[in-house]
């Protein structure tokens, strides 16, 4: 999703920069209002926009239809990844989801097609390695900041009080 939003804003910034160099004044100032403070407009999920947003969104669907066309993509890849649709389904509708969107987000594709085993296996278990991850970054963390630990002992110490897990010896 963080990749999706990634390249959904930098087309925003593409598209602002190309207006803002238009000869037509009365133009560019329209394309320039649908765009102006409209990042949280797109990034965000749409079910979770305010009236406010909701309008902004609305002036920059109005003034681009790339950008409209990418916002509905990345909702429905959300909803791909939010459904509780049998595994098969998710990869028919996430199949689809990468034909439509090859234009508009390559690099998003890209890593579809590489981790495609991984994320099949999502679809089968609807689980993630991010607890893993939090914890293997937590340690990592330690590590730098422990810097000349003494021993060991010291570092498997300070690890566990981290997690508040019991710290007698076994």
């Amino acid at each position: 999703m963080k990749q999706v939003n990634d390249e959904l804003d930098k087309m925003r910034k593409a598209e602002k920069k190309a207006a803002m160099s238009l000869e037509d004044k009365s133009k560019k100032e329209r394309i320039l209002a649908g765009l102006n403070k409209s990042k949280y407009s797109l990034i965000k999920n749409e079910d979770s926009l305010n009236e406010e947003q909701q309008s902004r969104l609305k002036a920059v669907q109005e003034v681009s239809p790339t950008l409209a066309k990418m916002h509905s993509l990345k909702e429905k890849f959300r909803q791909i990844f939010e459904s509780n649709m049998s595994w098969g389904d998710s990869i028919i509708q996430l199949l689809d989801w990468m034909y439509d969107g090859m234009l508009f987000f390559p690099k998003t594709i890209g890593t579809i097609v590489r981790w495609f085993g991984e994320i099949v296996g999502y679809f089968d278990s609807r689980t993630t390695s991010g607890t893993v991850e939090g914890i293997n970054n937590k340690l990592k963390l330690i590590k730098r900041l422990g810097y000349g630990f003494r021993n060991f002992n010291n570092f498997r110490l300070r690890s566990l009080l981290n997690w508040h897990f019991s710290i007698n010896s076994p």
